[in-house]
């Protein structure tokens, strides 16, 4: 129902498949019990969040009803029922999204207000760029289905790949804000197997793996990347 009331941008059913994913990565376990979550914020940009405008409330609902029936499906514990808030950023394109967890504790007694905890990494996820991966695989191609995660001050992306640039460009899968690197300064690549390579595009400062200088190499999860003056970090999500 999602899909044919949203035909273009981010879709509400990607939204919620994420969310859940962003509950079981960011799970505490106690002695008896796993505690996940309860706040959720769904960054988009300003066109994906006009769309939404009026639908708002009412999508956050059941945004939260899913993840309720998430937390139940795998016997989760939370503090409160699950709330979705949507806001925008313009630093996002068409097509992307954030998602930042909390958890946040109910006030303990009458007039008390509830306990926050810090804002983690916003997790950036592309709608645009997994529809371009999908249509470039082959039927009959063996295909891992590996995820490039880039690590960079407090922003996490999520690449789908097959291929990922990285530079100051706004057209960059991963967009860099640092006047030594090029607009379009690196280019991550996926092969069928599964493994990630970085390759330089021919910019005035070039790329380094480890403190290495290279033309292109082959990644690790764990790697460190040098672009310029930021370093960041590299992984891989099966």
């Amino acid at each position: 129902m999602f899909s044919r009331a949203f035909s273009s941008g981010v879709q509400p059913v990607e939204i919620a498949r994420k969310l859940a994913k962003e509950m079981d990565a960011h799970k505490t376990a106690s002695v008896q019990r796993v505690y996940v979550p309860n706040e959720y914020t769904v960054w988009l940009c300003p066109d994906d969040y006009e769309r939404f405008k009026d639908y708002e409330s009412s999508l956050a609902q059941e945004l939260s009803g899913h993840l309720l029936e998430h937390a139940r499906h795998h016997d989760y514990d939370l503090l409160t029922r699950p709330v979705v808030n949507l806001d925008q950023d313009e630093r996002l394109r068409l097509g992307e999204f954030g998602i930042q967890t909390r958890l946040v504790r109910p006030p303990q007694r009458q007039g008390a207000e509830p306990t926050q905890g810090e804002h983690g990494h916003t997790m950036v996820y592309s709608a645009t760029q997994a529809q371009k991966a999908k249509s470039k695989r082959r039927p009959d191609a063996a295909f891992s289905e590996t995820r490039a995660i880039v690590s960079v001050d407090d922003r996490r992306y999520v690449l789908d790949g097959p291929t990922a640039t990285l530079g100051r460009s706004k057209d960059c899968d991963c967009i860099i804000d640092d006047p030594n690197i090029s607009r379009r300064h690196a280019e991550l690549r996926r092969s069928n197997v599964g493994d990630w390579q970085i390759v330089a595009l021919n910019s005035t400062n070039g790329i380094k793996v480890n403190g290495r200088r290279v033309a292109n190499a082959r990644l690790s999860p764990g790697d460190e990347i040098t672009l310029g003056t930021k370093v960041f970090a590299f992984d891989i999500e099966q």
